[in-house]
């Protein structure tokens, strides 16, 4: 693809009318003809700055694979595949992962991909039994490959790699520093770009509070922190509650729920169309308070995160460190709550810039005004988002103003609207079809 047709693409598709300074030094990275690795905190754009040469390197549509991108989870191989989408014109991109049927994806790789993006289990799988042929890729790219390897999928990695006899080029990104490359990656003489200094800065952007709790259950601080914060805002702000353990994260999750709190819930116990709608409610705003485990602290694409609580001080180091990174992104600042109960000690790695005074009678906004509608149809159903925004505009007579952010599965969608559209786009539902079939409609739980 021209290097035009994919900016125009990424203005109209992302919303990105410039790259960064990381992405656009891949992009010259890329013109280089070498392996790339690419070291830069999670969150930073690395799905763009990959993407963008990506297109560029690609022949035309040739009914093989040309390029295979493995990230560590399946959100994040749905995220890329979904940006990759956007910016890659008559690119046919293709997502498998673990959570969802198998028979959908068999059934998809029928028509061959250009692209595959995937989990190492997933992909190693589809490779075993026949279902796809990697030895014409020619383009590799290990998305958050420290993080693949922390998650033990380094066995899986090896083979899927021996399976591709005719790369050409290997794209690594990692959230670490230098991290060791097994032998099996048939890396030579990469271009290192290191953009993790950036982190130096991040520091500066980041202004860390201590709030002090008076009893050891801090459900109570943690209402009255979250109302302060929503003082005088029209919305509440974007922040993740960050808890030790997954009972803690549905415990606080019910109390916010009690409280008219719109939250959502994120952990590793939950099935993957829960954790799909979570991070699609907080991305669209609709749950704009995200409680969840270290889970959400990397691998996910998340932007715009205002706040980053603390309900649980980290058990480590490096949990702290990538906790934080969840907000003053690219140039943002962002608040970092620390909460804190009786005599609980924190670790000298810790360093607040002040001490949090919460007032005791703020008022501050936790409903989003939004609601989150579940729809029974996607992709597979032939369904998009455009058939969707026009049912819900022509059919149920909402106004355009009270749709918010549409996003579309395999197999359902989830349409964020304002609280007072929802009846009518429910009745609607009941006695006229979308794209020719009666569809459910209901507010998602």
């Amino acid at each position: 693809m021209k290097e035009k047709d994919i900016r125009r693409l990424l203005l109209e598709k992302e919303g990105i009318e410039t790259l960064n300074p990381m992405q656009e030094e891949m992009l010259r990275a890329g013109a280089e003809k070498k392996d790339v690795i690419l070291l830069s905190p999670t969150g930073s754009g690395k799905t763009v700055a990959f993407g963008v040469p990506l297109m560029k390197i690609l022949k035309d549509p040739t009914g093989r694979v040309q390029a295979v991108v493995i990230a560590p989870s399946r959100e994040l191989v749905i995220q890329i595949s979904e940006v990759l989408r956007n910016i890659g014109g008559d690119f046919r991109v293709l997502a498998l992962y673990g959570g969802h049927k198998v028979e959908d994806e068999v059934n998809s790789l029928k028509v061959t991909p250009d692209i595959v993006v995937a989990t190492p289990g997933r992909l190693l799988d589809h490779a075993v039994r026949r279902n796809i042929d990697l030895l014409p890729t020619r383009i590799l790219v290990l998305d958050e490959f420290d993080k693949s390897l922390e998650l033990g999928f380094e066995e899986e990695m090896e083979k899927i790699v021996k399976r591709m006899k005719n790369l050409s080029r290997i794209i690594l990104t990692s959230a670490t520093d230098a991290p060791s490359l097994p032998e099996f990656l048939p890396i030579k003489d990469p271009v290192v770009l290191n953009f993790l200094e950036d982190n130096d800065n991040l520091r500066s952007r980041m202004h860390i509070h201590l709030v002090e709790s008076d009893s050891k259950d801090k459900l109570e601080a943690l209402l009255t922190l979250l109302r302060n914060i929503g003082e005088g805002k029209d919305a509440p702000e974007r922040s993740i509650i960050f808890v030790n353990h997954r009972e803690s994260a549905e415990r606080i999750y019910e109390f916010l729920k009690k409280h008219k709190v719109s939250a959502a819930l994120y952990h590793g116990a939950l099935d993957q169309q829960k954790r799909e709608s979570a991070i699609a409610a907080f991305n669209s705003g609709v749950r704009p308070i995200l409680v969840a485990t270290d889970l959400a602290a990397r691998g996910l694409d998340i932007a715009g995160v205002e706040n980053v609580i603390h309900y649980h001080l980290p058990l480590t180091q490096e949990a702290y460190t990538h906790r934080n990174g969840r907000t003053a992104r690219i140039a943002n600042e962002g608040d970092v709550y620390l909460l804190a109960g009786p005599d609980e000690k924190i670790a000298d790695y810790i360093v607040a810039d002040s001490t949090y005074g919460m007032s005791k009678t703020a008022d501050g906004n936790l409903d989003s005004g939004m609601e989150l509608l579940y729809v029974r149809g996607g992709k597979r159903e032939k369904l998009s988002k455009g058939d969707l925004l026009g049912w819900t505009v022509k059919e149920a007579g909402v106004d355009p103003s009270a749709i918010g952010k549409i996003t579309v599965f395999d197999h359902y969608s989830l349409l964020a609207v304002k609280k007072e559209a929802v009846r009518k786009i429910i009745n609607a539902s009941l006695a006229k079809k979308i794209k020719g079939e009666k569809r459910k409609i209901s507010v998602y739980e």
